[in-house]
């Protein structure tokens, strides 16, 4: 049976990181044993010099946005959906959504990623691209407005992907309380209950959102989950979290809800801190995820841990907020069980097959023991120092080198595309 031999394994299960060979039999983990001692092959040897932990999740993105980085720069968020992203957006096909992906997924490998969470159109070429890359993904067809024709290509999407390989859950994807009017948004739920779908729901990002709530819509943020449904579908994915009232986080402190925090997205735009602080203490499922390459601009979920980190301890005054070991389940085994897989997000039998190997053979990891593996990757690791990429026990990256990805033929069109979006 394939073999990772000789690794320095940790994940959010454990105190301290342990060495081993880590078996692999069907995609998933077989066994764990002393290290240098498993039989098999050897699908990847750390020579005591490798750290491995799961793969990492960026739980909240709209990848083909790569073809809209670096538009509308330092522009207030709605200001920059308007006047920069919607009317490009209106003019995307499916081959540009193919590319854009293509090329997300290219960078989220290459960084460790093995899982992303996804909302946006032409979802069928994202799937199709998730399956030919052999990545992991929670996918959605974005749905604004009261519109039964997207939501029936959501729903068709989700009879040909949900469960495909076992590497595709599918959620049906409102956008946002400001873009569903509330009774189609009760519809959509209805409909997930009805088809045993998740959802996955731009929530809160603004203070303006907050705002609406109680001056127009006259009621608070809890109390329209409730109402509307939302808390009761099989996941709820809720993106951003920003503005949520920290007196109400007891509401959705849930088992099926997994609120995502982007960061970088939203300090880039303005939208302010989630007060990550409260949702940790009342119990409140938190993944983090990177938003689109649009808005952060980077696809990368070390950048993204450390951000995380570092901010809370800064805006607190707290250096014991948001804790390494914390921000490193977050991105893994928090957003595995957000996007529906629950059985990722740790190095242990009976687990996915799913695991980054981290070159701990070079300057940042001088030091580093089995006793404080969390603090050197959340505070001096970096995506530069991913070694291999493992999906399902089948490596997709490894050494620098895509093995399921031609990445001369991605670049060139996504370059063609980006062109052509923006002449």
């Amino acid at each position: 049976m394939p073999t990772v031999r000789n690794a320095l394994i940790w994940d959010a299960g454990r105190d301290r990181a342990e060495y081993g060979d880590i078996v692999i039999k069907d995609g998933y983990i077989s066994s764990i044993t002393a290290p240098k001692e498993a039989e098999g092959s050897i699908l990847y040897d750390c020579k005591g010099r490798c750290l491995v932990l799961p793969g990492l999740v960026n739980a909240h993105t709209h990848v083909s946005m790569t073809l809209l980085r670096g538009l509308g720069e330092e522009l207030p968020l709605m200001e920059w959906l308007q006047k920069k992203i919607f009317p490009i957006e209106d003019r995307l096909t499916a081959e540009n959504i193919r590319s854009g992906a293509d090329l997300a997924i290219m960078e989220m490998i290459a960084a460790g990623i093995t899982c992303f969470a996804d909302m946006y159109y032409f979802m069928d070429e994202v799937a199709m691209a998730v399956l030919e890359s052999g990545m992991r993904a929670a996918l959605c067809r974005g749905l604004p407005g009261d519109n039964p024709v997207k939501l029936a290509e959501n729903l068709a999407l989700a009879k040909t992907y949900n469960g495909c390989e076992e590497r595709i859950t599918v959620q049906l994807g409102p956008h946002a309380p400001y873009t569903v009017p509330r009774p189609a948004l009760e519809h959509i739920v209805e409909t997930a209950l009805d088809k045993n779908l998740g959802i996955q729901f731009h929530w809160l990002e603004t203070k303006g959102e907050l705002d609406s709530f109680r001056n127009e819509y006259k009621i608070e943020p809890a109390d329209y989950l409730e109402q509307t449904g939302l808390l009761g579908v099989k996941e709820l994915i809720l993106a951003h979290c920003v503005w949520h009232p920290a007196d109400q986080l007891s509401v959705v402190a849930r088992d099926n809800v997994t609120f995502v925090h982007n960061p970088k997205s939203n300090m880039k735009l303005g939208s302010g801190y989630a007060p990550i602080k409260e949702f940790i203490s009342s119990g409140v499922r938190v993944a983090l995820g990177t938003d689109g390459a649009a808005s952060n601009n980077r696809l990368d979920m070390w950048d993204e841990m450390r951000f995380a980190a570092l901010v809370h301890k800064g805006y607190h005054l707290d250096p014991t907020i948001a804790g390494a070991r914390g921000i490193l389940k977050m991105a893994t085994v928090n957003g595995a069980c957000g996007a529906g897989f629950r059985d990722a997000g740790f190095i242990k039998a009976g687990q996915r097959a799913d695991m980054v190997i981290v070159d701990m053979d070079n300057p940042r990891y001088v030091g580093c023991d089995p006793g404080n593996v969390p603090e050197f990757v959340v505070y001096a690791g970096s995506s530069r120092d991913v070694r291999a990429t493992i999906v399902n026990g089948n490596v997709l990256y490894k050494d620098g080198k895509f093995n399921t990805l031609d990445s001369e033929k991605i670049l060139a069109a996504a370059s063609r595309d980006r062109r052509s979006l923006t002449s």
